[in-house]
């Protein structure tokens, strides 16, 4: 195209046009190459007639442009190599995009899809294969980084492992020594933790090395070793960031920091733990963007989000979300919140810790150490005059109780407890000393959960279940109440899916987590049964009749649907495996 334009506009002769067409052929390099080896034309003169041709404006002075890596990071380096487009810069929320060729059709749907992912809008500019390459070089991944770093270290020490006595302290000076390059460590890791995203990073000292491990859609994967001299600078570095003590190796300890990654401002909480081998270190990634969360993105069936919709729309009342650690109980929290957060209604929080920062919300940070628990808490949001309460956990009889009061007393109250199921609320409570005839009046709804692994949208497809398993499906959806399969509308013909696996799940086959979940309604019936027989078998029966999806059956329905695999079914609901 460039070469026939250079020849139309009589730049060039035929001889040059065929030299230049047959050099490309025979060493497979581009035309903007041919030209500017063969000194045709001037870069500026060739690319101001590209951007004539292409309708697209050049982008100046890429040289003095200083790229940060959370720009760089929004274009992966295999996108950009790939599709020659690299991001230049990123100001009021529209990034500013280098393309080789900004006529391609493939490279801009990829554009388009990462700019809806960061929730950015894109404006793209032409640039020169010499600026492009200029800045790809500015991309580099962790290892890289690492690498760097220990070289500035001095390289790997393989020193002894030394092991500290309790009453021995840290060189905190020691420690700080290099900490220009442990900066730049510590910075990556939680750049590629963000940009991968994990959920948690660890970092843990072994007796040769410090193994770092990532857990993504719930699974703790090897990510990074470094040598053992370098933990202590590691856990010194992360806890100037928490502002913690880096003198104390021998207590556990808490703390959170932010900071911006890829555009996007993201909080790191962080908990360190003394082992006989040195401080372990686990870093949640709270990104606000994956924290908060519609109905929809949970992934609550049509059947409960109508009951949780119902549900809020009253005055007053407890709704409970329960399950293991890490089964997404806040995160459910965290959309009904912002359902119910309208101008009109004062909401107050009480969080250990405060995961993600919800506008017009009044959320508080518990602070046990200085005396500043859930329960005392909860006796001073209450004269804060709140519609609605969020409290981070019910722990104990005395937050239990202040929790049922203030649901009594005219509050909406969002919350956690910890049992295996939605049935085993109500038993919970009775353990934490709630009498049986207040529980009917104060709870709503109890929200049972658990996190399934997604199948991989991009490598799925459609497989006949065997016969036992297909035997298996029918008789747990059988159970359903009449009127519910109604509603669900069951196919006749049951198909399950699954995913091969590929280079957009890394070969995993799953990709993401889904909520599985069950609802338990307060009606008439089940208060007749918590006042006079609150067994769990009983409370199981009535959930049944009043037509409730337990979440075996809600996680079927969801294998059914292609979201989830049935081996994924068996796992997250305590199943026997295929």
């Amino acid at each position: 195209m460039l070469l026939e334009e250079l020849l139309k506009r009589n730049l060039i002769n035929e001889e040059i046009y065929n030299s230049a067409i047959q050099e490309m052929q025979e060493g497979s390099i581009s035309e903007e190459k041919v030209i500017i080896k063969k000194d045709l034309i001037s870069l500026e003169k060739l690319i101001s007639i590209k951007s004539e041709l292409l309708n697209t404006p050049v982008f100046e002075n890429i040289s003095d442009l200083q790229i940060q890596d959370d720009v760089l990071s929004i274009i992966p380096e295999e996108s950009a190599k790939y599709y020659g487009m690299v991001p230049l810069r990123l100001e009021s929320g529209i990034l500013e995009v280098g393309m080789l060729n900004p006529k391609d059709i493939k490279a801009k749907e990829v554009l388009l899809f990462l700019a809806r992912q960061h929730k950015i809008e894109v404006k793209i500019y032409l640039i020169s294969e010499a600026d492009f390459d200029e800045v790809f070089k500015k991309y580099r991944d962790m290892q890289e980084v690492i690498g760097e770093a220990l070289d500035e270290l001095g390289g790997e020490n393989n020193s002894e492992l030394v092991f500290l006595e309790d009453d021995e302290k840290v060189d905190t000076a020691e420690l700080l020594e290099n900490e220009a390059p442990i900066i730049k460590m510590v910075a990556a890791i939680l750049r590629n933790g963000v940009e991968g995203k994990a959920s948690d990073i660890h970092i843990e000292p072994n007796t040769s090395e410090v193994k770092v491990r990532f857990r993504i859609d719930g699974n703790l994967e090897d990510t990074l070793k470094v040598p053992l001299a370098t933990h202590a600078a590691i856990v010194a570095r992360i806890k100037i960031l928490s502002k913690l003590r880096i003198d104390e190796t021998r207590m556990p300890q808490d703390g959170r920091f932010s900071t911006k990654i890829s555009g996007k401002e993201i909080d790191f909480r962080v908990s360190t733990f003394p082992t006989k081998l040195g401080e372990k270190v686990v870093i949640r990634i709270l990104d606000p963007n994956e924290g908060l969360r519609s109905y929809k993105e949970i992934g609550l069936s049509e059947n409960n989000l109508e009951i949780i919709k119902e549900q809020i729309t009253r005055p007053y009342g407890m709704i409970l979300s329960t399950g293991p650690t890490g089964s997404g109980k806040t995160t459910t929290l965290y959309s009904i919140l912002q359902q119910l957060n309208q101008p009109d209604v004062n909401i107050v929080t009480l969080e250990d810790p405060i995961e993600y920062f919800v506008s017009g919300v009044n959320q508080s940070q518990i602070r046990p150490e200085i005396g500043y628990t859930f329960a005392k808490g909860l006796r001073s949001v209450v004269r804060q005059d709140p519609d609605i309460i969020m409290v981070g956990e019910i722990r104990d009889e005395e937050s239990a109780s202040l929790a049922t009061n203030a649901a009594l007393t005219g509050h909406i109250v969002l919350s956690t407890i910890h049992t295996n199921n939605a049935v085993g609320v109500i038993s919970r409570l009775i353990d934490m000393k709630i009498r049986p005839f207040l529980i009917p009046s104060s709870l709503n709804i109890s929200i049972g959960q658990r996190l399934a692994r997604k199948l991989c949208p991009y490598c799925i497809e459609k497989i006949e279940p065997l016969p036992k398993v297909e035997k298996m499906i029918i008789s747990e959806l059988s159970k359903i109440k009449k009127e519910q399969r109604d509603k669900i509308k069951i196919p006749n013909k049951i198909y399950l899916y699954r995913s091969k696996g590929c280079s957009k799940c890394n070969n995993k086959g799953e990709k993401g987590r889904v909520g599985i979940f069950e609802i338990l309604k307060m009606t008439s019936s089940l208060e007749k049964i918590i006042v006079e027989n609150p067994t769990d078998s009983a409370l199981e029966m009535e959930a049944s009749r009043q037509g409730m999806i337990n979440m075996r059956q809600d996680a079927i329905l969801k294998a059914m649907e292609g979201k989830i695999s049935m081996e994924e079914v068996l796992r997250v609901t305590e199943g026997e495996q295929l």
